[in-house]
């Protein structure tokens, strides 16, 4: 375990991980945080109180090159393959959580563009998800906290909307290629309760061409862009 805390480059299979864990008697939250430590793609639910099945994880790596994640209830990214880390790379990192990610982080360097309608698609399928779990105090600090740290979100959210049909394609930002115009297709999961799949497509060629080019770039080239926006404009704005 020392290892992992103090960072070094080690591989650690997902069963490795599991049998760590039970050894321990960890609970959910300590077993996600061995899991990040070790910096394996698939956490655990902190839902299910178990990890996600391996079949998934091999499934979403035979997608590539097309980006594929694994999603519960909340949108929180239990899965994802490296595809998927290198388009939505603010979606992997910290707290991977869509909801807290697209309507928390500045529009300048949000993965998704903020369009109002796929927003209010979002808050929608989250309100389903959460009249199956009313009562449940982790749902209700969530809700709390979102509403309380975004307008935007607490106005949605009083709409009382359960769903809004809405496009299935998304415009994606990159800062390391610029935008990407994807067919977003999302595949419930009958094995796994209140989780499903989401894979991107190119919508075109000029889409196609981008991502290959980001799947072609190493992982510092990728980052570069994004390190630099961050302290151009984000830095200087704390600073000033």
């Amino acid at each position: 375990m020392s290892w992992l805390e103090q960072g070094r480059e080690i591989n650690v299979s997902v069963q490795v991980l599991e049998a760590v864990s039970r050894t321990l008697a960890l609970d959910t939250a300590e077993r996600a945080h061995v899991y990040r430590l070790a910096d394996v793609p698939t956490v655990p639910s902190p839902h299910g109180g178990s990890a996600l099945p391996e079949e998934l994880q091999v499934i979403l790596d035979h997608l590539e090159p097309l980006p594929g994640a694994v999603l519960h209830a909340r949108y929180d990214v239990l899965a994802y393959n490296q595809a998927y880390a290198a388009l939505c790379p603010g979606f992997v990192t910290g707290e991977r959580n869509l909801v807290k990610r697209i309507f928390l982080t500045p529009d300048c360097c949000n993965t998704y563009h903020h369009n109002p309608e796929d927003l209010r698609r979002m808050v929608g399928y989250l309100r389903g998800a959460y009249v199956k779990s009313l009562g449940d105090p982790e749902w209700e600090d969530f809700i709390a906290e979102m509403c309380s740290r975004s307008r935007e979100f607490a106005m949605l959210w009083a709409r009382n909307d359960v769903a809004v049909p809405g496009s299935r394609t998304k415009q994606i930002r990159n800062l390391a290629v610029g935008d990407l115009e994807m067919y977003l297709t999302s595949m419930s999961l009958p094995t796994m309760q209140h989780a499903w799949m989401q894979v991107y497509t190119p919508t075109d060629e000029a889409a196609w061409v981008k991502l290959r080019e980001l799947l072609a770039m190493s992982e510092e080239e990728r980052q570069r862009p994004w390190i630099e926006h961050r302290e151009t404009y984000h830095a200087r704005a704390a600073a000033g």
